[in-house]
């Protein structure tokens, strides 16, 4: 069985400055003037008239605190299958093309998180406030009816801008375990069973989804702790949710020969062979029939050697990236982690592209022009989008890198038991550290016992010797 939504160990760190590492990394701090006033003048404008869809029972499930909640769903039983209702906030209705508001997304390109504090795309009032889509409140939004068959695959799909009402804010724990009690709320009661087949689906496309543990970094008390957290099976259960939209709605831009896609090619065979063979080193079972999808599902990434797994075939995830359209479909449209074409489209609060890629599915649903703004800012997205991917890559690694060496600091000399998770990784149980080490004898796979050299909060290093 594959292990789930379990926190590994929480180790307790002193304060940190992380606002150094955002001065370190050139990160925006705070919102212009005129972004905020503008910002402010949006939030309580009036809204075009839209279709009043406050009936339709819908929540939202985010991480415990979430205010910036961009996707409200429900889920229905109907014949022959289900329907889900799936309201994304509806951010274009807020941001006037060309801008202050719009130029200022542009620069930042998605939010960027931190421990202590956030990187917004936009301000907090429209982020934390008008746009999201808080409970028990009117907000607008864009709401997609995709119906399913019995094995949850769309038959049907549909994109209005409209009015709807969250009728509650849940939040992953709970909901956790509220699937072990049964008790889930009836808006999000067939989540699970969709969730598992459109998992099930995700394995028959090749979808290489790897759910491997990650480093997080927590508030506790007057200090942070180190968390090694998987997604717990609901989490999972509503980005297969997210996926699905995504889908949709590449599917919806491709008929209509304009959009923008996110991208991954499919591994070369080449790859493929060197993850088989890293598979067998490590014991991992990998019938000759099997699919890389199919293997993975099966590993248990709380081993070591299940851990060393999953790092071996994140190779096979390279080279994503955004891929704009208009008149001619694109060579490459697959996506590889997803085993289909896909678009980013849930998530227009935190990240800019999905503002654009909605306006054009909601034109091309009703048959309509795509808007101007929005065509022609589909050629800019890619650099800008890669540029702010790389940019929240830098962050998300350098908090754990800094919160790493802080823990560490004072157990330089120490010996610890890890495992080896590659030719110069180990993987520390407790603390859930993750470092370079130096040593001629590093079996992959395998636990040994190693002696840290170097903690250095300055550089942010860690290092090991067998």
């Amino acid at each position: 069985m594959v292990t789930r939504g379990v926190q590994r160990a929480r180790i307790h760190a002193p304060r940190i400055d992380f606002g150094a590492l955002r001065r370190e990394l050139e990160l925006p701090d705070e919102f212009p003037p005129e972004v905020r006033r503008a910002a402010e003048e949006a939030a309580t404008a009036g809204r075009p008239p839209a279709r009043d869809r406050t009936d339709v029972p819908l929540v939202t499930l985010d991480p415990v605190g979430s205010r910036d909640l961009d996707q409200a769903m429900g889920l229905v039983r109907r014949r022959g299958g289900y329907r889900l209702h799936y309201a994304i906030a509806d951010v274009a209705s807020f941001v006037a093309p060309g801008g202050a508001l719009d130029g200022e997304a542009w620069r930042r390109s998605q939010t960027i998180y931190f421990p202590d504090a956030r990187v917004p795309l936009h301000p907090a009032v429209l982020s934390e406030g008008a746009a999201s889509l808080l409970p028990g409140v009117d907000r607008p939004a864009l709401l997609w009816t995709i119906d399913l068959d019995d094995a949850a695959e769309p038959t049907d799909v549909r994109l209005e801008r409209v009015v709807v009402r969250s009728r509650a804010q849940l939040d992953y724990p709970a909901m956790a375990r509220a699937v072990a009690d049964g008790g889930l709320p009836a808006e999000i009661a067939l989540l699970p069973e969709v969730g598992r087949l459109r998992r099930a689906a995700a394995i028959g496309r090749g979808a290489i989804e790897l759910n491997a543990p990650e480093a997080e970094v927590e508030p506790d008390g007057t200090g942070w702790r180190l968390v090694l957290r998987s997604a717990a099976p609901i989490e999972e259960y509503n980005a297969q949710v997210s996926l699905l939209t995504g889908m949709c709605a590449a599917e919806i831009m491709l008929a209509g020969g304009v959009g923008v896609l996110r991208t991954l090619p499919a591994a070369q065979p080449a790859d493929v062979s060197r993850v088989r063979a890293g598979a067998h080193a490590l014991g991992i079972d990998w019938p000759p029939d099997a699919t890389p999808a199919e293997v993975l599902a099966g590993v248990d990434a709380g081993t070591p050697r299940g851990a060393a797994f999953l790092d071996l075939a994140a190779s096979l995830l390279r080279g994503a990236g955004y891929t704009p359209f208009d008149g001619t479909a694109p060579k490459r449209t697959g996506h590889a982690g997803v085993g289909s074409s896909y678009a980013h489209v849930t998530a227009p609060l935190r990240r800019l592209v999905d503002r654009y890629a909605l306006e054009v599915c909601l034109a091309l649903s009703a048959g309509r022009e795509v808007p101007d703004w929005a065509r022609q800012g589909l050629a800019r997205l890619p650099p800008v989008m890669s540029a702010g991917d790389q940019r929240a890559a830098a962050a998300e690694r350098a908090v754990v890198d800094l919160t790493e060496a802080v823990l560490l600091a004072g157990r330089v000399g120490e010996t610890f038991e890890v495992a080896v998770v590659d030719e110069g990784t180990v993987a520390v149980d407790d603390p859930p550290v993750r470092a370079r080490c130096e040593g001629t004898d590093l079996p992959v796979g395998q636990r040994i016992r190693v002696r840290l050299v170097e903690a250095d909060p300055a550089t942010r290093r860690v290092l090991f010797r067998r």
